[in-house]
């Protein structure tokens, strides 16, 4: 439901307005709103020190920002809330830029020894290699040594450049291969220091690239790969020993930085609310929204601290439109986790109608009727519970998790309807349908699937007539419209012997008396909105077509298992395939059921763009983008 709001007014002398504000925040439960602009009142604005000072704040935010980031610790939040005097930001200023340096200087530190690092790693496919062989270019103290690395699919190089070295220089070099793990090949080639630019354009015209050597060590790759060795042992105890500058500076400074970050933050928000109020010569004005519930609270609250000279009113509800009032969503705690799924669709203008219980029911209903299996509602229940014991409350991730265990539990429900376990591998050990087999009973599931929606949208309609009623000629096409579905549902039940056959005539009685009255409430369009409608309901037939296709996958799943000559490999298909079933029956459901709302059911009634409830409250990690 949707929680019923107060709209407040707070009267005083101007030079209680900051003091005020402060309150207020220290409350946290009102939205604050601009007061509407009446003589003498005005705006109030920030004066040019105050202006000053959120620019300065502003600054400093940042190099405090930067610099719990740079310690890693940004998600640290601050153990002391109290109010921050000047002298407070000038210190927290030149600390958050001192460490804000020294953090980005660790940082640059650390990557160029990974980067040092990642380098000679780069070197290791053909240090052993190399290494040898340059035992043999000792022997040559006046030669020129090449070093190529060549790929696996360059190995008939070899031969061509021995011969074109041959007939170039004669035997004027030396030439070495040797295979390393990696499938390539490590080549060196020795030549006298006369013939060597005959050997650069042989290597050239063959396109074999030498092996560059880092300058950092050495001219030679005889010199450079000791140095790299014995760096590449160097380089972890250098990054421990930033890690361990890293976390003194976050051990000194870390409590110190993120309680200047929600200072600083309440503070910016104080300066941010001051627009938002009004003032005259001598008073000031400030207007908000809160719940009513908590009204006398707020009331109470203010008045223990400033006494008479602050006035609280509640402004009467004639001098304000329900499209202005923020949102708060309040449902029982069985509900409260399908708030989230309210919350991927803009929110419902306030004083219209909260779907979520409606959600509640009929997402996971919607749900297990498509997976349908008690072996796959038991892995997703497993599932749900795992990830609900990792996660905290009031989270994202948790009200999945709970949404996830309802949706197992009607899946395990409707396996048991339908009596299948992994497909029909239940039926083996004595599971049979309480209700049909969904492999075989097509049309009585077609049935079903089109009944629900019927029930689904008549429920829609409804809501309407309720969301409408302030618009009388719209609450009456709704209603009209859901009185025309059930009387078709009545027909078609006694044309097929469902129901007995005097209900026919009745029922078509009664459409034919209806359609002139929708026709008068909804203009021309009428006969094509009732179509919509009833395509609508029809739509709903996925739920069918999902469900045959879940237990037609599994079935050929179990059947993968004698198939295949070997039972180890059939076994392994079966579980790859019902694995791939399971993550196709946990998508296309989802996608579904949120389908089968947001447009068939909530285009009913559902009226979004509601403002979201956004209390003027102490800055907080976790309270960010929140609602009470």
């Amino acid at each position: 439901m949707i929680t019923r709001m107060s709209r407040v007014r707070v009267l005083g002398p101007r030079e209680l307005l900051v003091p005020v504000l402060q309150a207020v925040q220290d409350l946290g439960v009102l939205h604050l709103s601009a007061p509407p602009m009446e003589q003498p009142l005005a705006p109030a604005a920030l004066t040019p020190p105050l202006e000053r000072l959120r620019r300065h704040l502003r600054r400093i935010l940042e190099d405090v920002e930067a610099a719990l980031e740079g310690l890693e610790i940004a998600g640290r939040e601050g153990t002391e809330r109290t109010r921050a005097d000047t002298g407070d930001f000038a210190r927290w200023a030149r600390l958050a830029r001192r460490v804000r340096r020294e953090a980005d200087g660790l940082a640059a530190r650390r990557t160029e020894l990974d980067e040092e690092r990642a380098l000679i790693l780069k070197y290791q496919h053909f240090f052993s290699a190399f290494r040898s062989l340059l035992d043999v270019a000792a022997r040559w103290p006046n030669a020129t040594a090449y070093h190529v690395l060549l790929k696996g699919s360059e190995a008939d190089v070899v031969p061509r450049l021995r011969a074109s070295l041959t007939a170039a220089i004669g035997e004027e070099f030396e030439l070495y291969t040797q295979r390393i793990p990696s499938g390539e090949t490590a080549l060196l080639v020795l030549v006298s220091s006369r013939a060597t630019p005959k050997v650069e354009h042989l290597l050239a015209q063959a396109r074999v690239q030498e092996i560059p050597i880092p300058a950092a060590y050495g001219p030679s790759l005889a010199a450079a790969i000791p140095q790299m060795l014995t760096r590449l042992g160097q380089i972890p105890g250098e990054l421990a020993d930033l890690a361990r500058r890293r976390e003194e500076l976050a051990r000194q400074h870390g409590t110190d930085l993120a309680h200047a970050r929600i200072a600083i933050r309440d503070r910016l928000g104080e300066l941010g609310a001051i627009p938002l109020s009004c003032v005259s010569r001598r008073a000031f004005v400030i207007e908000g929204w809160l719940p009513a519930s908590a009204r006398a609270a707020f009331t109470r609250g203010l008045l223990d601290r400033f006494d008479e000279r602050v006035l609280v009113t509640e402004v009467g509800q004639e001098a304000w439109e329900a499209e202005e009032a923020p949102v708060v969503l309040h449902n029982p705690r069985l509900f409260r986790p399908f708030e989230a799924l309210i919350r991927l669709f803009p929110l419902p203008h306030y004083g219209t109608i909260d779907p979520t219980p409606f959600v509640a029911v009929f997402f996971p209903a919607f749900f297990g009727m498509m997976l349908g299996d008690v072996g796959y509602g038991l892995i997703l229940g497993v599932g749900a519970l795992v990830l609900r014991l990792r996660t905290k409350p009031q989270t994202l991730l948790r009200a999945v998790a709970e949404i996830a265990g309802a949706c197992a539990v009607f899946t395990v429900i409707a396996g048991l309807l339908f009596g299948e376990f992994f497909g029909d591998l239940g039926r083996r050990f004595g599971l049979h349908p309480l209700a049909f087999d969904r492999e075989e009973a097509l049309v009585p599931f077609l049935m079903l699937s089109v009944a629900l929606g019927a029930v689904h949208i008549v429920l829609g309609l409804v809501l309407g007539v309720v969301a409408a009623r302030h618009h009388p000629r719209q609450a009456l096409g709704r209603g009209v419209s859901a009185l025309m579905i059930v009387m078709i549902a009545v027909a078609l039940l006694a044309i097929t012997d469902v129901l007995p056959g005097g209900f026919f005539t009745p029922a078509v009685i009664g459409i034919l008396v209806a359609f002139p009255v929708l026709i008068i409430a909804e203009g021309i369009v009428a006969p094509l909105e009732l179509l919509s409608t009833l395509g609508n309901i029809l739509s709903y037939a996925r739920i069918m077509a999902l469900g045959v296709a879940s237990v037609m996958l599994a079935v050929v799943a179990n059947r993968m298992v004698g198939a295949i000559g070997s039972v180890a490999v059939g076994v392994m298909f079966a579980l790859l395939f019902h694995l791939v079933n399971f993550a196709i029956g946990l998508f296309s459901p989802t996608i579904h059921a949120l389908r089968l709302h947001y447009v068939e059911f909530f285009g009913k009634f559902y009226s979004p763009g509601g403002v979201q409830y956004q209390p003027f409250r102490h800055w907080s990690r976790t309270a960010v983008g929140s609602e009470e």
